[in-house]
């Protein structure tokens, strides 16, 4: 089950990137006391998503199109989010 954060992410990722394939994880468990920790279980996240948007654009502009997409998350209510995007028919990265 999805907690509320990890369900606003997948909401505003769908809506501004129409993905085919979109799966939000909570990593939090992994980096229990460390670092970022806030004890809110939800603070550490990967991104696995696939999208038309991402053809022909670079790997950094595709970490940007994420992070504008989630707006004031990252950073501020998230504490990490790995992105791992590709474009159909690309291999994950």
């Amino acid at each position: 089950m999805s907690g509320p954060l990890a369900t606003e992410m997948e909401q505003r990722l769908r809506a501004a990137l129409a993905p085919i394939r979109l799966e939000v994880i909570n990593d939090t468990a992994q980096h229990l006391g460390h670092a970022g920790d806030d004890g809110s279980g939800e603070s550490h996240f990967t991104i696995v998503i696939e999208a038309d948007a991402f053809a022909g654009v670079s790997r950094l502009e595709r970490q940007r199109m994420v992070n504008r997409a989630l707006g004031d998350i990252p950073g501020s209510r998230v504490h990490a989010v790995a992105v791992r995007a590709s474009a159909p028919g690309e291999p994950l990265r």
